[in-house]
């Protein structure tokens, strides 16, 4: 034994034992409190890395490879456990609601945001990527005001509309992000642009998405559900085969370098619709959901890191108005907008229209955009989308619990009601006695 301190490995070896005890004692314990997982691993990041003892300063532009790869990691995920949980079956009708946020909402948020980011002095390519990154409610910190797990019953209107735009958008904001790219390497080389955008970028990266994402999720489907035999996966009890759906359905795509987004959402609903009824559906969404949450959370431990290291340094007045306006203006003007004749009631038109949460995911386009082109300003960019994404999680983290419990009563759903499926598992067993 050394008396030099505590060697390092078994910090590490301690410091994720206690994080992994949060990832699974947390979101019970603030189910009933104003608060959410994200702002307590906001700031347990910011104190750990407020340390004297800890060099390291997680600044997104000091790693900007690891930023992409990681962000990238952790919304491929949360877009499979999105997809697993949605009961509703795929129909134009039945889905309307996501097509106006999608169609009518994703498009104004993209061109209010870039109006104003020109205002606040950004170069108009800049603020083009910026609207289109932080356009797409986010597939990650949505959690709280999605569906439950498969068959859970936890499925009205907003979880369903939040659940389904957060998956779909994502994939689909990847087009404007490409033509701010586009734009910013045109300005460099003078090459055209625009034809291979709508050939290249819109149509065909989306259309082969789409494609491949169902084509995997009908092969896991048989091979999980449907195969002749007692070989078939569902018969592992193992719900790791999510996770291999997840990467196999990014990586097929990726490198056929259309949108991985897309694909694994797809798969995911794909998966889901194989056997709509089958136990094994709620095993596979509980390890998506534990592996999501773990990443989650060291993601967002490294986001406190990087605002108590500089990351919000040299934000102006203007620049924090602008992120103000994007959470307080945009999101909800744009989705009362989306929403216009659509027959919910009033309350879940403003709920859906509130939520428009943001994060992970628009760091991984900030990131991606980044390593693929010059933008200008880019520690500007990223001081705006770290703001923006802080005040978020801190707005609606702290009114998510109230708002939704509200939501629930007036439905005339108990919002303490334990989902049947936990109810069984905490029976007592009484084998072998």
């Amino acid at each position: 034994m050394s008396s030099s301190g505590p060697d390092p490995y078994i910090l590490a070896l301690t410091g994720a034992g206690v994080l992994i005890a949060l990832v699974a004692w947390l979101p019970l314990a603030l189910k009933k409190l104003p608060l959410s997982l994200p702002i307590i691993c906001i700031a347990l990041g910011a104190g750990l890395f407020s340390l004297p003892q800890i060099g390291l300063r997680p600044l997104p532009l000091n790693y900007p490879e690891i930023t992409e790869r990681f962000t990238e990691f952790v919304v491929i995920i949360s877009l499979m456990g999105a997809g697993l949980k949605i009961d509703r079956v795929f129909h134009i009708r039945r889905w309307a609601i996501t097509w106006r946020l999608l169609a009518i909402t994703m498009p104004i948020s993209i061109g209010l945001i870039a109006l104003l980011g020109v205002a606040a002095g950004l170069p108009w390519i800049v603020a083009l990527l910026l609207g289109a990154s932080l356009a797409p409610t986010d597939p990650v910190l949505a959690a709280d005001v999605q569906v439950g797990p498969p068959k859970s019953g936890e499925e009205d209107e907003v979880r369903f509309g939040l659940t389904s735009e957060a998956g779909l958008n994502d994939g689909l904001a990847f087009p404007f992000v490409h033509l701010a790219i586009a734009l910013a390497l045109s300005s460099v080389t003078g090459e055209p642009w625009l034809l291979r955008w709508l050939t290249v970028n819109v149509i065909w990266e989306i259309a082969v998405g789409v494609l491949a994402g169902w084509l995997i999720g009908r092969v896991f489907g048989w091979l999980t559900f449907r195969i002749p035999s007692d070989s078939k996966l569902a018969s592992t009890g193992d719900g790791l085969i999510a996770i291999a759906a997840t990467f196999i359905a990014y990586g097929v795509t990726e490198m056929l370098h259309c949108y991985g987004f897309l694909a694994v959402f797809v798969t995911a609903l794909t998966l889901r619709h194989a056997h709509r009824e089958h136990a094994f559906q709620r095993e596979m969404h509980d390890v998506t959901e534990q592996v999501e949450r773990l990443a989650m959370m060291v993601l967002l431990l490294l986001f406190g890191g990087a605002l108590v290291s500089g990351l919000l340094k040299g934000l102006t007045l203007v620049d924090i108005g602008l992120a103000v306006a994007i959470i307080l203006l945009v999101r909800p003007l744009a989705g009362l907008v989306g929403l216009t004749g659509l027959k919910i009631e009033r309350g879940e038109k403003l709920t859906l229209a509130f939520f428009g949460i943001r994060g992970v995911g628009s760091m991984y386009y900030i990131a991606y955009a980044l390593n693929g082109a010059p933008f200008p300003q880019a520690e500007r960019l990223w001081a705006i989308v770290g703001l923006v994404i802080l005040i978020s999680i801190l707005l609606h983290g702290l009114t998510v619990t109230p708002i939704m419990r509200s939501l629930d009563r007036s439905q005339g759903r108990d919002p303490d009601a334990q989902d049947p499926a936990s109810v069984e598992r905490e029976a007592p067993s009484h084998a072998g006695v």
